[in-house]
C-alpha cells in the first residue's frame, strides 16, 4: 500500500506518526514517547512564539550638555548618571537596564562628542564611538538652543545603519516656532527615523521615546539577568557621587583636572566604610579642593555622604583624601588604572 493511500485510510495514524518524526529531531528517539510528550512538547513552542522576547543596546550619544544624562536617568527610571550644569560631566560610557518580562532595553549614556586635546578626551571619544558599533537604536539628544557645531556629531551617525531617533531637548525653554523650526532642520539634514520634541528634565515625551524604542527593538534573549540594572558596581557609583560634588562646588578647570578613586570599601553590620581619594594635578587645586582650614572638603564629604547613604540604604563612614599626580589626564597608565578605555 502506498503512503498516499495509508494516508487516505488511516489520516488519524498518519498524522501521529508524522508528529513522531518531527518530534524525534528534537529528543534523538521516539521510542519512549507518547501522545502527553508530544502534545505538551508542542505545546511549549507554541507558546515560545507567542511569548517571543525583544533586546537590545540604545546609545545616547551627543554635544555636551544637551541632556543626555538626565534623558537616561529619565528612561530608566533611576539615578544612573550624575547630572551637573557643567559640560562633559559624564566621562565613562554607562548603562542602564530597563526590564519587562517580554522586553530588555540595555541604554548606553556617553559623553558628549567633542574633537579631544588630551588623552582622557581620546579615551571618552573611543567609548562614545564604541557605543555606536554596538548599538541597535541611535538617540542623538540635541539642546534646541545648540549654539555648537554639531557636524561631527553628524558625521557619525552617516556611518550608522540603526534606526536614529532625533531627541531635541529642553523645549520648556523655547517657542512653539522654534521647535517647528529645529524639527524641519533634523529632517531636511539626515532624515531620521523620527523626531521628538521633549524635556528630559520634566519627562515630556518621554513615554513617545520607549515606544520608538520597542517598536525598533530587534527579538532576542535578554543580554543581562533580568535582576539587573546596570553593569557598574557600587565603588564606581560613590566614586561618581563624590565627583558629583566636585562639579557642583568648584568653579572654572578644577572639576575637569579631578578624579576619584574608592580605595575602601568595608561593608559592615551597622555601616558601610568608605575611603576615597580626590586626584588632582597641581598643589595649587589641592590647595583650592581642601579649602581654608579644611572646610571645603568637608562640604564635599557631607553632601556625598547624605548622598552615598541613599544609594546604599545603609549608613556611611566617609573618609575623603587628596591627592596630586600631575597631569594625569594625559597618562595612559593612570587612566588604565582609573578605568577609562583605551
Amino acid at each position: 500500500m502506498s503512503p498516499t493511500s495509508y494516508q487516505l485510510l488511516h489520516p488519524a495514524m498518519f498524522l501521529y506518526i508524522k508528529i513522531r518524526t518531527i518530534a524525534a529531531g528534537f529528543f534523538n528517539s521516539y521510542s519512549e514517547l507518547d501522545c502527553k510528550d508530544i502534545i505538551c512538547f508542542f505545546a511549549k513552542q507554541i507558546k515560545f512564539q507567542k511569548m517571543s522576547h525583544k533586546a537590545g543596546f540604545v546609545s545616547i550619544i551627543g554635544k555636551p550638555n544637551a541632556g543626555k544624562s538626565t534623558l537616561m536617568n529619565a528612561l530608566v527610571g533611576e539615578k544612573m548618571s550624575i547630572v551637573t550644569p557643567k559640560a562633559q560631566t559624564t566621562r565613562h560610557r554607562i548603562i542602564g537596564i530597563v526590564n519587562e518580562p517580554e522586553y530588555q532595553i540595555v541604554f548606553s549614556d556617553t559623553p558628549g562628542v567633542i574633537k579631544p586635546a588630551y588623552t582622557l578626551q581620546e579615551s571618552m571619544m573611543s567609548s562614545v564611538q564604541g557605543s555606536l558599533i554596538d548599538a541597535d537604536i541611535i538617540l542623538l539628544v540635541t539642546d534646541i538652543h545648540e549654539k555648537y557645531d554639531e557636524s561631527d556629531v553628524i558625521e557619525k551617525l552617516k556611518r550608522t545603519e540603526s534606526p536614529v531617533g532625533i531627541l531635541i531637548n529642553k523645549i520648556d525653554k523655547s517657542t512653539e516656532d522654534e521647535v517647528k523650526q529645529k524639527i524641519v532642520y533634523w529632517q531636511e539634514l539626515i532624515n531620521p527615523q523620527s523626531i521628538f520634541a521633549i524635556s528630559a528634565l520634566h519627562g515630556h515625551n518621554i513615554a513617545a521615546i520607549m515606544q520608538f524604542i520597542l517598536e525598533h527593538l530587534p527579538e532576542h534573549p535578554p543580554y543581562y539577568e533580568k535582576d539587573v540594572l546596570t553593569d557598574r558596581n557600587e565603588r564606581f557609583f560613590v566614586s561618581e557621587i563624590i565627583r558629583e560634588k566636585v562639579f557642583k562646588l568648584y568653579e572654572k578647570e578644577i572639576p575637569y583636572s579631578t578624579e576619584v578613586v574608592v580605595t575602601t570599601f568595608k561593608e559592615e553590620q551597622a555601616i558601610t566604610r568608605i575611603s576615597a581619594e580626590i586626584i588632582v594635578e597641581r598643589d595649587s587645586q589641592k590647595n583650592i579642593i581642601i579649602g581654608k582650614a579644611g572646610s571645603m572638603i568637608k562640604k564635599v564629604g557631607t553632601y556625598a555622604r547624605e548622598d552615598i547613604e541613599d544609594f546604599l540604604q545603609t549608613k556611611v563612614f566617609l573618609e575623603l583624601f587628596v591627592k596630586v599626580i600631575p597631569d594625569w589626564r594625559k597618562k595612559d597608565n593612570y587612566l588604565k588604572r582609573f578605568g577609562y578605555e583605551q
